[in-house]
């Protein structure tokens, strides 16, 4: 039994009582999500689309984000020294007491340094710095070169805090790798048991926190900022001359989520207010008026309910998005209402709705043409709003078709009041609509079209392009403040822009891995990194290990008996030097393991730069990452180019990635176009035949045209999410010609009723999407802005598609 014939045989009660069924399993579907853990998705990074043509890219890039992801960074500041770390230690003591945090730390806990030479310590003989590794190679006078850094090592009164023992390190050369360590490239120092910068005359002190679940919780979101808050208060009021700056991804989920929140609430309250002044301005109807905003909640139910149960999670662009959905949805309704308004007492309902079913189901394809657009481009946000956008206006749509006429079984009441009202008015929209469709249609709208065509072709040549990934995200500028303030008292490395090293076995990795250090400290000048980070400088690849070993057997331990005597002459004890040259002799220890380092609880900070077993193309490999400490516009072209001429390394850098990707969808964009106009096309000729379906698409391919040539003239880059929006242009755009032509032809159709709905109609998506102006996120900016353009000229063209000569009975008011 198909949806139409089971309305025509059902009663308007177990209609009703259908929709209400739905109505309330798709509510408390909504109401058990938010009840419990947030369905909504903060994660910024969750609206890119994997852009890396390498998985393990991918998951480097991921893997980062977790890595830092649960971590909060404070930084209590002072001119006074006492002052800023009495006031950490507060901070911190707050902070831990409110229990928003898994773990706090400002005071270090003791740490032996001793831990770090122990680990190493076994495997000395494969542990070589790469001067010093040069300086051995390269010595001329073998004996001489030796005494000398013995007696170097012997006499020198300043030690580092990893030193080493002179009876296992006679010359120092593990003592010299373990300071090559990088355990402390910040520019913190240790203080007191605090971690503290000195910058000028003013004194910081970091305070360190891991959460207490995703930073993208609501939960944890909302836990936070309290117990921020709490510490902060607690602190000025003892000291009020300390400041706190922090820095974490929490703080921007929470802000974005904050941000999107209130957008959601202006853009809701504002566009339902407004569209209800116009439908009471228009209909005079409070029960109409409730009518049209009970088919837009059912649509806004479903599409919610629906986009929760599919992808899980609800982003933030979906949520403002949907916000504005509210405007279009409402038109079905308003449709549905002229046709309503201009029928006798005695009106059959299921007769009205198969009256406006033609032009209704024409503009829901168009509708869902835009949107199917949206569904097929890489971006999870844009998916989304596109199953978010099509269930909620199908939703409205059935609900229009279906649950109205069972609402609205009888005709409008008495032909006084504030009928006779509404009819002055649609008299008067028919006399402006005459006029303004003998300017711009009848028999020139050719005219009107080359005329606009050459207007526009200046600004079609002015057009440019940018296509940077802050279209999509836009951070508080408070909080970026607060971060670069962290970081340049930190010191925090570059997490943006790295090397993923992939091989076949963990030994493969590392030694990829070296190889490109190498190529990076040979970098000249401008192309300089400044130093990299990577796993390799805690544990050297077997191969680098075996080559130390082979190096100290050729140049060192070659001639026990001189060596011996060397030592002797520098003060060791017989039995000293018998043993450590004993212990090369025997040394059956096995290479250090990247899984020996990372049993250490020392590593932990550092664990991210190994990835791991991964699966790539279906087989198993292994990967690692590589962290340069500086790219920037000069050096990129270099880092790049060394990634392409190393085998299994590939060059990171996700924000270049996405903005290429946004290039290349842009320049696509324009055949999604082309193919999207060229199927409205085919629909409305397989309506209104070929003359008829050429005139009614005119006005939304004008529209286009007109739209881009106003950013070329007012020099707006155009992006993706511009071209994006024009496709909703087509499918929303290419319905108000529908409307018209379909009121036009209905026999006994108020045409005065009818341009008063199509006004009514586009004032209202006119309305909802053109508050997405006011969006904080450019990319809902850049939608809002071309959407309002495009439906604006849409509408004023859209007489074009009328025809010239038409019957009479549909010519009522004209």
């Amino acid at each position: 039994m198909t949806p139409w014939h089971w309305q025509r045989t059902a009663t308007p009660c177990r209609i009703r009582a259908a929709w209400f069924a739905l109505a309330l399993v798709a509510v408390l579907y909504c109401v058990h999500r938010f009840s419990g853990p947030s369905p909504l998705e903060t994660n910024l990074l969750a609206l890119l689309p994997a852009t890396e043509a390498n998985p393990v890219a991918e998951k480097a890039v991921d893997q980062l984000a977790n890595a830092l992801g649960d971590r909060t960074v404070f930084l209590v500041s002072s001119s006074d020294a006492d002052h800023a770390k009495a006031a950490a230690r507060r901070f911190g003591a707050t902070l831990k007491e409110s229990g928003a945090f898994a773990s706090v730390t400002a005071d270090l806990p003791p740490f032996d340094m001793a831990q770090i030479g122990a680990l190493y310590t076994p495997y000395r003989f494969g542990l070589m710095t790469r001067d010093d590794r040069d300086a051995l190679a390269h010595a001329s006078d073998g004996d001489q070169s030796l005494r000398n850094a013995l007696m170097q090592r012997v006499y020198n009164p300043v030690r580092g805090p990893l030193a080493t023992q002179l009876a296992d390190d006679p010359f120092g050369w593990l003592e010299h790798w373990l300071s090559d360590l990088p355990l402390a490239t910040s520019n913190l120092d240790l203080d007191d048991n605090l971690l503290v910068a000195h910058r000028g005359d003013m004194t910081s002190v970091l305070v360190v926190t891991t959460l207490n679940g995703s930073a993208y919780e609501s939960r944890v979101q909302r836990a936070v900022l309290t117990a921020t808050a709490q510490a902060e208060a607690s602190l000025h009021a003892a000291w009020p001359d300390a400041t706190v700056a922090r820095a974490g991804a929490v703080f921007y989920a929470e802000s974005a989520r904050r941000a999107s929140e209130r957008e959601v609430h202006l853009i809701g309250i504002a566009s339902a207010c407004g569209i209800a002044l116009l439908m009471m301005w228009v209909f005079r109807s409070p029960r109409l008026l409730l009518l049209g905003f009970l088919s837009t909640a059912l649509g806004i139910a479903g599409a919610l309910s629906v986009t929760m149960a599919v992808f899980g999670k609800l982003h933030l662009l979906t949520l403002v998005f949907g916000a504005s959905l509210i405007g279009e949805a409402v038109d079905y309704s308003i449709q549905y209402f002229v046709v309503y308004l201009g029928a006798p007492r005695d009106w059959d309902a299921q007769h009205g709705a198969r009256s406006v079913r033609p032009a209704l189901a024409v503009a829901l394809a168009t509708s869902l043409l835009g949107y199917a657009i949206l569904a097929w481009a890489p971006f999870p946000a844009l998916k989304q709003i596109a199953c978010f956008a099509m269930t909620g206006i199908c939703v409205a749509f059935a609900s229009v078709m279906s649950l109205l006429p069972a609402m609205l079984p009888k005709g409008p009441r008495g032909p006084k009041g504030p009928k006779s009202t509404q009819r002055r008015a649609f008299a008067r929209a028919a006399v402006l609509l005459t006029h303004w469709q003998r300017a711009i249609g009848a028999k020139r709208p050719w005219l009107v079209a080359v005329v606009i065509v050459v207007v526009c072709a200046p600004g079609w040549l002015l057009l440019t392009s940018d296509d940077d990934i802050h279209l999509l995200i836009q951070r508080d500028p408070a909080l970026v403040a607060q971060e670069n303030q962290v970081r340049d008292a930190v010191g925090i490395d570059n997490t943006a822009q790295f090397f993923v090293v992939q091989g076949a076995s963990p030994e493969s990795v590392l030694q990829r891995a070296e190889a490109l250090g190498d190529k990076l400290d040979a970098l000249p000048g401008d192309q300089s990194v400044d130093g990299w980070r990577s796993i390799t400088q805690f544990v050297p690849s077997q191969k680098r290990q075996s080559d130390v070993h082979a190096l100290l057997a050729q140049h060192v331990f070659d001639h026990p008996d001189s060596l011996r005597a060397t030592l002797l002459q520098t003060g060791f004890r017989d039995d000293v030097a018998r043993a450590w040259i004993d212990s090369f002799a025997r040394n059956d220890t096995p290479p250090l393991t990247v899984e020996r380092w990372l049993a250490t609880p020392w590593s932990r900070p550092f664990a991210h730069l190994w990835l791991g077993a991964v699966e790539a193309k279906g087989a198993r490999a292994y990967a690692a990452i590589v962290m340069p400490r500086r790219v920037t516009p000069s050096n990129l072209p270099a880092l790049i180019a060394t990634a392409h001429a190393m085998e299994g390394v590939a060059f990171v850098d996700k924000a270049a990635s996405v903005s290429k990707l946004f290039g290349e969808y842009r320049l696509d964009s324009a055949m999604w176009l082309g193919g999207a106009l060229l199927l409205v096309l085919v629909l409305m000729i397989a309506r209104y035949s070929l003359r008829g379906g050429v005139a009614t698409t005119l006005p939304v391919l004008l529209a286009i045209g007109v739209t881009l040539a106003a950013f070329g003239y007012a020099r707006v880059p155009v992006n993706l999410f511009n071209c994006l929006a024009l496709m909703l242009v087509i499918g929303v755009g290419a319905n108000y010609a529908v409307f018209l032509r379909e009121g036009w032809l209905r026999a006994g159709a108020d045409i005065g009723a009818v341009w008063t709905g199509v006004l009514l109609s586009a004032a209202t998506t006119l309305l909802s999407f053109g508050m997405l102006g006011i969006s904080a996120m450019p990319a809902l900016k850049s939608f809002g802005a071309t959407l309002t353009l495009g439906i604006l000229i849409a509408v004023l063209l859209a007489p074009m598609g009328m025809p010239a000569e038409l019957p009479k009975e549909g010519r009522k008011h004209a």
